[in-house]
């Protein structure tokens, strides 16, 4: 596999540990103004460090919601602190997956316990009352960004009014466990609460701190918490002209540690015909159900037994940008 060089620098974000929501390095405004409550998550993975920039630069900044309440979060701070440049994917978590446990019934069992379920534990309460949620995240391959806006039509309409990445993700998940953007009201199609997840780009590409400050910028006008004066310049990019929706179908999991691509996929790569052979686990053929179908992140750096290695994905419709 190619090891990607690191283009951004690795915030140090030591200065935001208090908090003053109750809770570690999670910081919430109040306007005292009616309005919606508005979270910008950054570190869901430690190793993913594009949203630690920006929110670091939002707390410096000091951004203060105009209507509304302001949550500016960094989740898996554990993880983060052993980030290695030598090693950097050994940082995406410490003992479990952290958006893998945002289930009621996981976070109330007492008898299970982690360094990923402490913090989410920790962190419940001020998610609690969130209202619209960004998630920012990057990837282990290079591929151009994408909004993860779950199953429901709701996260398909926010992803639409928020313009950008080009291509929209509808799923249900994954089966190792529930993301935090898939929550209890995320999830729930009567709730009015909504979440996206934004996979700005690889690990350490420069342009991945591009997206997460452009899809930041835009979710944070959207809501209307806050006025484009309070933005740093220079943050909203270009919209696309169109957006491509894609309806992932099912996963492909890994049953053991034998698995491999047929090719070096790095994601959103289409195969025209039904049959076409993307790999092997356990020296079985894993095929494309269907003509058209597309690969969504796939990626063998975390490869263990249970783990999604791609998920495949049809093209639903095009949504022109207004």
């Amino acid at each position: 596999m190619n090891a990607y060089p690191i283009e951004i620098a690795v915030p140090d974000i030591s200065a935001h540990a208090a908090g003053n929501a109750g809770v570690p390095y999670v910081h919430t405004f109040d306007s005292g103004i009616d309005g919606p409550h508005v979270m910008i998550n950054a570190l869901t993975h430690g190793n993913e460090v594009c949203g630690a920039i920006v929110v670091d630069a939002l707390l410096r900044a000091g951004l203060r919601p105009r209507r509304g309440k302001l949550t500016l979060a960094f989740a898996n701070v554990d993880a983060y602190a052993r980030f290695d440049a030598g090693k950097p994917d050994a940082s995406r978590f410490v003992d479990q997956d952290f958006n893998r446990v945002w289930t009621a019934q996981a976070l109330d069992d007492t008898s299970r316990d982690s360094s990923e379920l402490r913090r989410a534990r920790a962190m419940r309460p001020v998610i609690d009352t969130v209202d619209l949620l960004l998630d920012l995240h990057s990837m282990h391959e290079k591929s151009k960004p994408l909004i993860v806006a779950g199953p429901l039509d709701k996260g398909i309409d926010l992803s639409a009014r928020l313009g950008t990445p080009a291509t929209v993700i509808c799923d249900e998940g994954h089966p190792e466990g529930r993301r935090m953007r898939d929550y209890e009201g995320f999830g729930d199609p009567s709730s009015g609460k909504n979440a996206l997840l934004i996979e700005c780009g690889q690990h350490w590409e420069a342009s991945a701190v591009t997206v997460a400050q452009d899809v930041t910028a835009r979710f944070l006008l959207l809501s209307g918490v806050i006025d484009k004066e309070d933005l740093p310049a220079g943050w909203i990019q270009a919209s696309p002209q169109e957006m491509l929706v894609v309806r992932v179908t099912e996963p492909v999991v890994a049953k053991s540690m034998d698995f491999r691509f047929a090719d070096d996929y790095t994601g959103l790569e289409v195969f025209p015909d039904a049959g076409s052979v993307i790999g092997w686990s356990d020296g079985v053929a894993v095929q494309t159900p269907y003509d058209d179908c597309m690969l969504v992140m796939p990626s063998l750096r975390q490869l263990r037994p249970g783990v999604t290695v791609v998920r495949l994905g049809k093209i639903e419709r095009r949504v022109r940008v207004a």
